[in-house]
């Protein structure tokens, strides 16, 4: 792979897991573009660019595992202990019972086994699409009617969303509707990037007037409840059979636009690489530094800590004035703690060499 392509993967990974943060607090980094209208699903459209179709599926296997399963299932055993070490001090278990199944299965079926960790429900399911997309990868078809039937899945998952109080229902149509994206990245790496110039300014205003058009659908905004627009991935929310489709699609276009147009300007900045680097420390971490936030804003003003127990684990202290506080704070801390931890890596690493 050339610099230049792992220079912007990196930045679109980095505009990616911004998007994610700015979306936990409820306002949208790109203006018109909410984040829960195509912010998953532009991490499976990256998980495509990268696929790698000359692996085994052993190989390939072993690869994701170690990538991606393997830290989940670290963190997750992290924030174990974190969560019962804190449930005396904030009078309140966030989690499920522990058990078995909630440990080893509902990070598949939902990833909300533990609300700290709430936001890697992600992992799994990434890890499922990508083994599925290995195997359907093997068999040989017509460009288009491959295409044609990584859509028809995604289409058929938002019509099973009224099966979604099934589990196992909604493992499959999450990974359904997720297919598509990995195929379209996949697609735009190969057959898309340098051949053809989709980033010109006849794309750029129809693209606009797509996502104009595209809010007169929006079913669930208000200026109390939400940045609208969007769709729920994880529960299998949809309010439109062909809206979330496209809002992905033009979601994905956008962050691809406003790294090509920027990349210029910003391929050394090293803090955004960072960014970019560490985006499994972000998204395992934010909400934990989110609320260490909230309890201290809390402590300073004399407020108990049972005020927020009976709340979301995404409710903020003061929304209205400290939001962007939160969101510089978070991506600072979960970046340097991603820095950190591969440093404690390397030195682990080069330890071990040296005895």
């Amino acid at each position: 792979m050339s610099k230049v392509f792992n220079n912007k993967i990196n930045l679109l990974k980095a505009l990616a897991i911004l998007v994610i943060v700015s979306g936990h607090l409820e306002f949208s980094l790109i203006p018109m573009f909410p984040p829960y209208s195509f912010q998953v699903v532009l991490f499976f459209f990256i998980a495509g660019m990268l696929f790698n179709p000359e692996y085994s599926f052993v190989e390939f296997c072993k690869r994701r595992c170690k990538s991606l399963m393997l830290p989940y299932f670290l963190y997750s055993f992290i924030y174990l202990g974190i969560t019962v070490a804190i449930a005396p001090i904030v009078g309140k278990f966030w989690g499920m019972p522990i058990t078995w199944k909630n440990e080893l299965l509902m990070p598949f079926l939902t990833g909300h086994q533990l609300a700290l960790t709430s936001p890697m429900w992600f992992v799994p399911q990434l890890f499922t699409t990508l083994i599925v997309y290995k195997i359907f990868s093997k068999v040989r078809c017509n460009e288009i009617v491959r295409m044609g039937f990584y859509l028809l899945l995604a289409l058929i998952a938002i019509q099973m969303e009224k099966f979604a109080d099934n589990l196992y229902i909604l493992y499959l149509l999450r990974t359904m509707f997720s297919l598509f994206f990995v195929h379209l990245g996949y697609l735009y790496k190969n057959k898309i990037e340098g051949k053809y110039d989709i980033f010109n300014s006849k794309i750029f205003f129809s693209v606009l007037v797509l996502q104009a058009f595209l809010w007169f659908t929006n079913m669930d905004y208000t200026p109390i409840d939400g940045i609208g627009l969007s769709y729920i991935l994880v529960w299998g929310e949809f309010d439109h059979w062909l809206v979330p489709v496209l809002t992905s699609l033009s979601g994905i276009w956008m962050s691809l636009f406003v790294i090509e147009i920027s990349y210029n300007y910003i391929k050394d900045w090293s803090f955004l690489h960072k960014i970019g680097q560490n985006t499994y420390h972000i998204m395992a971490n934010h909400l934990l530094v989110f609320n260490i936030i909230t309890y201290t804003f809390l402590a300073v003003n004399g407020i108990t800590f049972d005020v927020k127990n009976n709340a979301d684990i995404y409710w903020f202290f003061c929304p209205l004035k400290t939001t962007y506080f939160y969101f510089v704070v978070g991506v600072l801390v979960t970046t340097y703690t991603g820095e950190f931890f591969k440093f404690v890596k390397r030195k682990f690493v080069t330890l071990i060499q040296e005895k």
